[in-house]
């Protein structure tokens, strides 16, 4: 049976390096598909390579989502962190990470130059 979930990350980012070993250690059930985006192009992916290494994105039920969308949607995944995955299906709530995740694009450039 595959994973419920695949996600889609920049693994040129040392950021999103850092984040994705972090959910590999949490994902203990291997309900998650981890796909790196700048090793190569998911043939399976229906999102452009530019725009997946723009921004976050999952696929879950089907329904490939991208920002806080996508972090909520690999946060259900993991036993761990589905209380906050599952609220953020409140409409309020994912507004509010998604305000959270553009700011944090926007630092993004400064903040990998850090971790690099």
């Amino acid at each position: 049976m595959k994973p419920p979930v695949k996600v889609w990350f920049d693994g040129a980012c040392p950021l999103c390096i850092r984040e994705i070993a972090l959910m590999r250690r949490l994902d203990r059930r291997g309900r998650i598909t981890f796909v790196d985006v700048a090793s190569g192009v998911d043939p399976s992916c229906p999102v452009d390579r530019a725009a997946l290494l723009a921004r976050f994105h999952a696929e879950e039920d089907g329904r490939v989502v991208s920002g806080a969308a996508a972090f909520a949607a690999m946060w259900r995944a993991i036993p761990l962190l589905r209380p906050l995955g599952l609220a953020a299906r409140h409409p309020l709530v994912l507004r509010g990470l998604e305000a959270a995740y553009i700011r944090f694009l926007k630092l993004r450039p400064r903040l990998q130059r850090l971790f690099a």
